[in-house]
């Protein structure tokens, strides 16, 4: 039961926190943790892939047109991009850049987010997973908590998803 509220939390998360609209992934966790089985890159492997694209400001795994596939929001010059990674050799696919809507809106908030932050959100997953034994990451998402930066970190181990946050000092 705490596994279903957890998702349906996480559920509301993506809509509110990455406003991107719901996917299946949020619907069947199960699929999402099915598919990712045969994923061999890694989130924080994704993170930094993206880099060279722009500095990332979050990332997740998602389920789109059926397919499992990395998509990492980085911010680049005066605006920001989304770098889809290839789930299995975490090979940037393409770039599309960020024009508007909520993709916009969740970028913006996501970068204010980072704004006391000097940690990056690869170390702050990759600490995350380190004091998860067994665990993946799933997302990443900066956050706000008293006035600092922190880091939302979604993790799975097989069908089993639970939240935690690192601090991004």
């Amino acid at each position: 039961m705490a596994v279903i509220r957890t998702i349906g939390v996480l559920a509301l998360w993506g809509v509110v926190v990455l406003a991107a609209p719901v996917v299946a992934e949020q619907a069947n966790p199960a699929a999402l943790a099915a598919a990712m089985q045969d994923a061999k890159a890694t989130l924080e492997a994704g993170l930094k892939a993206s880099e060279r694209e722009g500095k990332p400001i979050s990332a997740k795994f998602e389920i789109e047109d059926g397919q499992l596939q990395l998509s990492v929001y980085a911010a680049k010059g005066d605006g920001f991009v989304e770098v889809v990674v290839d789930p299995t050799t975490a090979a940037i696919v393409k770039t599309e850049k960020i024009t508007g809507g909520d993709d916009l809106k969740a970028a913006n908030i996501q970068t204010g987010s980072l704004a006391t932050a000097t940690q990056s959100l690869q170390s702050a997953t990759e600490a995350a997973v380190k004091a998860n034994a067994g665990f993946r990451a799933v997302s990443v998402v900066p956050d706000l908590k008293d006035g600092r930066s922190v880091a939302v970190v979604t993790l799975s181990q097989g069908t089993d998803f639970k939240t935690v946050t690192m601090p991004l000092r």
